[in-house]
């Protein structure tokens, strides 16, 4: 019966997260829609408070009754769309398009994806829904929220390479599901030593070792921890994992992971009248054995963080690993927390102050004790490690990132960090301790408006301080794609000519992107190219090899600083083979 629910929760939410967004666009058809609200008035209570849960659970994330965030804003939707052609869409989406109707093709043009068929579903789970939705319907017009904002920020296309990426499928993953995302794999990292091990996480609760082909689970979240949770998904689940650089001397692995709200007293809170969907949970696990690959032993928690919704959190850790031992970064652990849709729920000042940790990069001593709740040591050389204000967030290593959601170092050391953007740009950022990259207020080298219209950039006004924000080194809009996953500088000797080159790519569309290392730099913007790919010899993409319209693919190294190419929709691992 778990295991049910957990499928079904999946597919409502991605159902909503992409059917909801036909009130972006149902102006632009000239038939009339009837507003449903005699099945409105025919709810109760009870079905509307099953419907706000269903909501809360599945929905939320992408979506509210105020403004625009990843999907729109629902507060007129039900004047706009008809409940029968809402439920026939979430029903079998590809149906429609292949019927020809005009809402469903104009969703597809724009957003380059296909619903999945959710014919499972039951009737009383959508009207719930429903209810609950046209229970949260303004009933005042709308009112214009600030002029248009640029329509194509960035017009010049990402021009192809000439050089071909070959990959080759290395091993697939333990399906964790039986519906897309097949395994939600997220990270695939190396754990130096007497002999490189290779590690790789799903989101849905476990970490697992890969030797050869092989995959062994290394440590199970779902059983260490009761109030563990993965749905709705977003990166929510076994976020991260890092391991200590003095790992087989003290044996030390940290982690983060989403539980339930309230599940305890978090350490960074706001205030009562803000809801808190979930906890982002930073872990330290003491291994009795450093060498075994099932991890047992000791854990403590670190720290706690309330989110607002299940976007944005604590997606990325990890230890710098060109720090030396007995310099500045060694031994201290980054990470990375987004918003938690703090921003496009109306909440942008937790975003945007010294006392808050959202929106930011982080750097820890886990080993130290002169934090507020005493569980891990403030370094000395943090930017704000000796303010005297009491409730400032000293652990900030540098603020202002919606989604910071890889970290990575080039061989020179400077930091990388890409930001997720919302609905314009998708950035590649150098760390700079102490820095502000802009978020709520900036997107890309754009401004945005909390306030107003969070779907609109604007150019930067010619009076701004040139210090007052630090901008990407490299950017794209989203006529190229709508997620940034992530990647490294290439610094394996297998293929000398992607020596020192950045690879990284789009979550949503798959493709594979390539920037110069050596051309990143503060306050210039760093060409990008596109890599073609090929898989046995034969040109493809990953909509193609995968089947499926959004791939949702992620980046990892393996042994030797090889390259890997991870797809969440089929489990599938393939390794970078070649560049001709």
């Amino acid at each position: 019966m778990k295991k049910r629910f957990v499928k079904q929760s999946d597919q409502i939410f991605q159902c909503l997260t992409f059917m909801l967004l036909v009130s972006t666009f149902v102006g632009i058809f000239t038939q009339s829609v009837a507003r449903p609200s005699a099945h409105s008035s025919r709810v109760d209570s009870s079905e509307i408070q099953r419907g706000q849960q269903l909501f809360q659970t599945n929905c939320s994330a992408c979506h509210n009754f105020q403004q625009k965030g990843i999907g729109p804003s629902l507060e007129r939707v039900t004047a706009q769309v008809p409940a029968d052609w809402l439920k026939k869409f979430i029903h079998n989406a590809p149906a429609v398009i292949a019927q020809g109707d005009a809402r469903a093709n104009s969703l597809f043009a724009d957003y380059k994806q296909m619903m999945p068929a959710f014919t499972a579903l039951e009737e009383t789970d959508l009207n719930a829904l429903i209810a609950y939705i046209g229970a949260n319907q303004k009933k005042t017009p709308a009112k214009k929220q600030g002029p248009d904002g640029i329509k194509d920020p960035i017009p010049t296309a990402i021009a192809p390479s000439p050089l071909r990426l070959e990959l080759e499928q290395y091993t697939t993953a333990p399906a964790s599901a039986s519906v897309a995302p097949l395994a939600r794999i997220n990270k695939m990292g190396v754990l130096p030593g007497p002999s490189e091990r290779v590690f790789i996480v799903d989101l849905r609760g476990k970490l697992y070792e890969l030797v050869g082909k092989d995959w062994r689970v290394a440590l199970d979240m779902q059983q260490q921890r009761p109030n563990f949770i993965h749905v709705p998904g977003l990166a929510t689940g076994f976020g991260s994992y890092a391991f200590h650089p003095d790992f087989y001397q003290n044996g030390l692995l940290y982690t983060t992971h989403t539980e339930k709200p309230r599940s305890a007293v978090a350490d960074f809170a706001y205030a009562d009248s803000i809801k808190v969907t979930l906890q982002w949970v930073l872990t330290e696990w003491k291994m009795n054995d450093p060498k075994a690959t099932a991890l047992s032993g000791s854990s403590r928690e670190l720290m706690r963080v309330n989110v607002v919704s299940s976007i944005h959190g604590v997606q990325e850790i990890a230890f710098n690993p060109l720090a030396k031992k007995g310099g500045e970064d060694y031994g201290l652990l980054y990470i990375g927390i987004g918003d938690g849709g703090a921003s496009e729920n109306g909440y942008p000042f937790l975003c945007d102050s010294k006392r808050t940790v959202w929106s930011s990069v982080l750097r820890i001593d886990p080993q130290g004790r002169n934090s507020r709740n005493g569980r891990y040591g403030i370094p000395a050389a943090n930017p704000l490690a000796r303010d005297t204000d009491p409730a400032t967030a000293r652990e900030v290593y540098c603020r202002g990132f919606r989604n910071p959601n890889r970290l990575s170092w080039m061989p020179d050391g400077k930091l990388l960090i890409t930001d997720i953007g919302m609905a314009n740009i998708e950035e590649i950022n150098i760390g700079v301790a102490g820095g502000d990259y802009g978020w709520p207020y900036r997107e890309g080298t754009f401004v945005i408006n909390p306030g107003g219209r969070m779907d609109q950039v604007y150019a930067v006004p010619g009076s701004e301080a040139e210090s007052r924000y630090i901008y990407p080194v490299a950017q794209y809009d989203h006529d190229e794609g709508k997620a940034i996953s992530g990647g490294f500088v290439y610094t394996g000797t297998t293929i000398p000519q992607l020596r020192g080159k950045y690879l990284f790519g789009d979550v949503n569309n798959g493709r594979v992107f390539m920037v110069d290392s050596r051309k990143l730099t503060l306050g210039k913007q760093a060409p990008i190219e596109e890599l073609l790919l090929s898989v046995d010899g034969k040109q493809t993409t990953f909509h193609t090899i995968s089947g499926k319209e959004k791939p949702d693919v992620r980046f990892g190294v393996g042994a030797n600083n090889e390259l890997f190419v991870l797809v969440k929709s089929d489990g599938k691992v393939y390794r970078v083979k070649d560049l001709k």
